[in-house]
């Protein structure tokens, strides 16, 4: 790479990071400003700027952002913030610039984690150059595919959240009756998020009959873990499975050798807990492919700067097949 300034930043509704990169996942400079102290994301990278020489060195930028970005005028889901990325481009005179969806950005950085980023799951080998797949239980349910090809990584887009929920148990079928009296459509991201927790609790308790409390993600996840509350437990426990059935299902639709990688704000809270569940077993119960999907590692990442270092490996991918 040159000795351009290689700009890097993750976008959310509340906080943004920004940094430099001078190599493939590395971060420096890193700091963190809050959305909405500022008016636009202009504000920011120039506020970032000043402490950079830029007057006679080139600068370059890759934006990992929550938001649909194939379109030049784009427009925050959580923020007042609207801009056109050929003005933005024009306005900090940088030399590169690019847009990444923030789920882009982890299937990028996946290929560069190391141990000390990841935590494995059961058994199976990553194969390297081999396609990986990313799914992450959050706000909602995130997922992304990346293959390698021609020496470089690529992230294949989508929506692979929203497909059909499918019921494997007596259990699920039920919880699965319960979300049709809500919604006409049961996706796995009602059952695979935050609001997933919620509801699979909900369902339990109106499977016994009874009245849910009215309880957060997180009051569930914690009443599980301490063994406070049997029903919460029963929903954690069922929450595990069925993100082992879908991981199972996204290893088998991309033969993912290089491994399935749970990402998302949810999972790295409570990880003992899930090596000590049935999502291990539930990856492989696949009938006459249980054998293929024992071959495929599982992982939690616990890097917390994922998109960061995704930003920088897609900026530096992209420099590096420029400048050949």
């Amino acid at each position: 790479m040159s000795n351009a300034i290689n700009l890097i930043a993750d976008i959310g509704g509340t906080n943004l990071r920004i940094g430099t990169t001078t190599g493939m996942g590395e971060i420096d400079n890193l700091k963190l400003y809050q959305c909405n102290k500022f008016s636009g994301l202009a504000e920011i990278i120039q506020d970032y700027l000043t402490g950079f020489d830029t007057e006679s060195t080139e600068v370059n930028a890759c934006f990992a952002i929550a938001c649909p970005v194939d379109k030049d005028q784009m427009s925050m889901t959580n923020l007042p913030w609207e801009f056109s990325k050929k003005e933005l481009k024009q306005t900090l005179n940088l030399s590169q610039m690019y847009f990444i969806n923030d789920y882009t950005a982890i299937a990028h950085a996946v290929p560069t984690l190391t141990g000390d980023q990841k935590v494995k799951i059961g058994g199976g080998e990553v194969i390297e150059h081999k396609p990986i797949s990313i799914c992450g239980p959050g706000t909602g349910l995130g997922v992304a595919n990346v293959v390698h090809a021609n020496g470089q990584w690529i992230s294949l887009g989508g929506e692979g959240g929203h497909v059909d929920f499918a019921p494997i148990d007596e259990t699920e079928i039920q919880i699965l009756n319960f979300l049709l009296t809500k919604y006409e459509h049961v996706s796995y991201e009602q059952l695979l998020s935050g609001l997933g927790i919620q509801q699979i609790y909900q369902a339990m308790m109106w499977i016994k009959g009874q009245e849910s409390e009215a309880l957060e993600a997180k009051d569930i996840t914690e009443r599980a873990i301490n063994n406070d509350c049997d029903v919460c437990k029963a929903s954690l426990d069922k929450f595990c499975e069925i993100l082992g059935s879908f991981a199972g299902n996204l290893s088998l639709t991309l033969a993912s050798f290089g491994g399935v990688y749970i990402a998302g704000g949810i999972v790295p809270r409570f990880i003992e807990y899930v090596q000590n569940s049935n999502f291990r077993s539930r990856f492989e119960a696949k009938g006459r492919f249980e054998a293929f999907n024992q071959a495929i590692p599982t992982f939690v990442i616990t890097e917390p700067q994922p998109g960061l270092i995704g930003a920088s490996a897609f900026l530096c991918q992209q420099l590096t097949s420029t400048n050949q």
